[in-house]
């Protein structure tokens, strides 16, 4: 099937981004990170580019999706037996990245960075809920490049090979080390699943801000 791109609705709490921030009532520069709060609001257009595809086949430590193969025992054990499965690439967008790069205070700019990070989270929980009410998916789960040592970045690149023309459709190019621009972007393989999974799940790191859910050594243990 060919790739979807949407724009994706987003949420830009005040309140969030307040805590994440830790300005408290009355701080200096609470109004001007509203402003800024604000002006984002305006400019960003977040969006999406997904595809419905088919695994092909899989082996202990690579599957082929759409004739285009991954290496990972991970992602072998948890596609096993699942024949659909939706690649996704999602970012907050050139727009955003532009109005961030413009802004040269370094606290400011600091914040910017923040409401582009919320703002690349909302849109990706919303194309979530949107990809698994459209295909009926009660229960589904994410992998994403990079983040388990057992799916390495390097994965970005068969990753866009499957979703096609990628920058031209949604402005997110791949870098030589495998590194996606805009930064706030997040690429990855939506799959149904009984349960959930969490790539955090497989992870020892300690005081991860962006951890989702505990480290479970008896889920890593069933993946090696």
């Amino acid at each position: 099937m060919e790739p979807i791109i949407l724009h994706l609705p987003f949420e830009l709490s005040e309140e969030q981004l307040l805590r994440m921030l830790r300005l408290k009532e009355g701080h200096s520069y609470r109004s001007r990170i509203l402003e800024l709060a604000e002006e984002a609001r305006n400019i960003a257009k977040p969006k999406v580019i997904y595809k419905h595809a088919y695994v092909d086949s899989s082996d202990e430590h690579n599957v082929i999706i759409d004739g285009i193969k991954f290496k990972s025992r991970i992602l072998s054990v948890n596609l096993e037996n699942i024949h659909r499965v939706f690649p996704f690439v999602v970012t907050s967008g050139v727009e955003l990245e532009a109005w961030g790069k413009g802004i040269t205070d370094m606290f400011e700019n600091f914040c910017a960075d923040t409401i582009q990070e919320i703002i690349l989270e909302s849109a990706s929980e919303n194309f979530k809920t949107i990809l698994d009410e459209e295909f009926g998916l009660t229960s589904a789960s994410n992998m994403n490049p990079g983040s388990l040592p057992d799916w390495p970045i390097t994965e970005q690149k068969p990753l866009f090979q499957l979703l096609g023309q990628v920058k031209e459709q949604i402005g997110v190019e791949l870098t030589e080390s495998f590194l996606l621009l805009p930064v706030k972007s997040i690429s990855g393989i939506r799959f149904p699943k009984e349960g959930t999974f969490e790539n955090c799940q497989l992870c020892p790191r300690e005081k991860c801000p962006g951890r989702k859910s505990p480290y479970d050594p008896e889920l890593k243990a069933k993946y090696q």
